[in-house]
């Protein structure tokens, strides 16, 4: 699957991680629910560095088509919730 990280490019990962992703995006779920400003960008900032330290990231001259648009490091809680689906970031 490809991954992009908005502002920062894509990454390639493996199937097999997307259970670990997955458990950080449930947990990202709850917190936006329940307005965890905190929890919100401790989630977000621990689901970025999964995909960077699992992923294979992608040359710059690469556009492939992405599976999965994560937001950026910067974005805001409010932000993030216009990008969700009712699956949350992840499909799963």
């Amino acid at each position: 699957m490809i991954v992009r990280i908005m502002g920062e490019g894509q990454v390639k990962m493996a199937d097999s991680h997307l259970t670990e992703l997955n458990a950080l995006d449930d947990e990202l779920l709850a917190e936006m629910e329940s307005g965890d400003e905190e929890g919100f960008r401790r989630t977000l900032g621990a689901l970025l560095d999964a995909v960077r330290r699992l992923g294979t990231p992608l040359p710059d001259e690469a556009l492939e088509p992405s599976g999965l648009i994560l937001p950026g490091p910067g974005a805001t809680l409010d932000e993030v919730r216009q990008m969700l689906s009712d699956d949350g970031l992840i499909p799963g």
